[in-house]
């Protein structure tokens, strides 16, 4: 039988990791802070990144590649970016090892093979790239440059949790250079629209999008716009970020474009990206105390039959059988496994198949043969009906849709029900340790009274949504006046 995992109302955060674990999505690594990502939690990477993929060039992006090291003297360059960073960043400073002759068989830093300039290894990648970007634009003919590339960045974490916050993680970066400030914005825009579309429709993660307070926007821009969803927990979680980061990084790397009136100018910039922590998003979403529970759409593995027989006789009738039904399903795009394995009994493998969180489970015996029926589960609900062999097919296709809508309109109730108006101090703090989620409460606008309800409360201002209640008011906090309420959440 699979081994047990903690309850959610137990322990949270163990819970959390024993779905990372034993549902053999990660495992922790020889590396301090970083992960090994398993090949079935890879495979969700894949499907995540294979979707986004083609949403990005369906928006006219391209994918590039640039370096993991960048120089020293570069990401110094933009110099709010360099300070938001600096103390994440991992430095490499020499180049060879080479025998230690006080130990044996042991190795050391050759003293003498330091690098002329130190190189950082990437916490995100504006330096190198508009560096680059220099060489690459000289007319507003060259404009726009859409790229996007996919790759591993490092951040020296102190605490680090598997997918949520890890030293090494791999996500997308996208990089875009426009004429005008209304280009950039609107591609900022875009590209957030982008992120909520896929939550929503592929994660089946309801999200809200905002704009950040300027404490918590990205260092370097001029803007950051964002997605916040909401974990079972009542804790908020960011889903993806798109910046507007305005002539900044172009005046730092004198990137300019000569425009069409024979003028020098200089280009405007945005940054976008989203993580393998999308993956803790979907665990932390959708998942019960059972295992896992994975949207449809983006599933590793969206059915998996299980044969039950007694002897070789039975189980090649129901194999042939099976392989039918296997092959209309992968005609029709559905991730299929038939598990007929020997060495484990069919109820281990409902329990493994279950805490994986795969939608369908169809298990099929003699007797269902003769009688021409299948069982057939789903994870969301864990509802179980006898269905005709002959429609199998049609009922998976709808059923995992059914399973997706499902998952959303839960996911979107909870989050709904955790959006609390609040206008009082008291109303504040009881609110947030007795319900959590996001509450809706007025802020005077002042960076001191964000950072005093933070040292208070451990709540940040998740994002000022571009819907929603922008009435004036009173800042619950300071009393000072409030232009509209704001999001505040405790938050991953």
């Amino acid at each position: 039988m699979a081994t047990a995992i903690t309850s959610r109302e137990q322990d949270y955060a163990q819970w959390y990791n024993d779905l990372i674990l034993k549902g053999g999505l990660a495992d922790y690594s020889a590396v301090r802070g970083c992960m090994v990502i398993k090949p079935y939690g890879f495979a969700l990477w894949e499907n995540i990144r294979d979707v986004l993929d083609k949403m990005f060039k369906d928006t006219g992006h391209q994918n590039a590649y640039f370096p993991l090291f960048v120089p020293k003297s570069l990401f110094e360059a933009e110099e709010k970016n360099a300070e938001g960073f600096a103390k994440e960043c991992a430095v490499v400073t020499h180049y060879r090892l080479k025998a230690d002759p006080s130990r044996k068989g042991a190795l050391m830093v050759d003293p003498e093979a330091r690098l002329e300039e130190e190189l950082v290894v990437r916490p995100t990648s504006e330096a190198i790239i508009w560096n680059t970007y220099r060489d690459w634009i000289q007319s507003y003919r060259d404009l726009p440059i859409l790229v996007n590339q996919w790759a591993n960045v490092v951040r020296w974490e102190m605490r680090t949790r598997l997918f949520l916050r890890t030293a090494e993680f791999l996500w997308q970066e996208g990089h875009t250079a426009h004429a005008t400030e209304a280009e950039a914005v609107e591609e900022t825009r875009r590209m957030l629209d982008v992120y909520a579309t896929f939550a929503e429709e592929y994660m089946a993660l309801p999200v809200i999008r905002g704009v950040k307070s300027e404490s918590e926007r990205f260092a370097g821009a001029v803007d950051t716009y964002c997605i916040e969803a909401l974990m079972q927990d009542g804790k908020a979680l960011q889903a993806g970020t798109s910046h507007f980061l305005g002539q900044n990084f172009a005046k730092a790397f004198e990137v300019k474009y000569l425009n069409k009136e024979n003028r020098q100018e200089y280009v405007w910039a945005t940054s976008w990206g989203v993580s393998t922590r999308l993956i803790g998003a979907l665990v932390m979403a959708h998942s019960d105390d059972d295992g896992l529970v994975l949207p449809p759409r983006i599933a590793p593995l969206q059915v998996v039959i299980v044969p039950i027989y007694k002897g070789e006789e039975q189980k090649a009738a129901i194999g042939q059988r099976v392989a039918v039904i296997v092959k209309e399903l992968q005609a029709k795009g559905i991730r299929v496994k038939y598990d007929d394995s020997d060495h484990t009994r069919p109820g281990w493998k409902f329990n493994e198949y279950e805490m994986k969180g795969v939608p369908v489970r169809l298990a099929i015996g003699a007797r269902d043969l003769e009688q021409n029926v299948i069982e057939v589960a789903r994870r969301d609900t864990k509802e179980k009906e006898s269905v005709l062999l002959d429609g199998i097919v049609s009922h998976i296709t709808q059923l995992l849709e059914a399973i997706q809508a499902n998952l959303f309109e839960r996911a979107r109730m909870y989050r709904d029900a955790h959006i609390t108006p609040v206008d009082s101090w008291e109303e504040f703090t009881r609110t947030l340790e007795e319900k959590g989620g996001f509450l809706a409460a007025h802020w005077d606008g002042t960076p001191e009274t964000e950072t005093a309800i933070k040292e208070k409360t451990k709540a940040t201002i998740r994002c000022i949504p571009f819907e929603g209640d922008a009435e004036p008011g009173t800042c619950v906090f300071s009393g000072k006046p409030s232009a509209r309420r704001v999001l505040f959440a405790q938050a991953y």
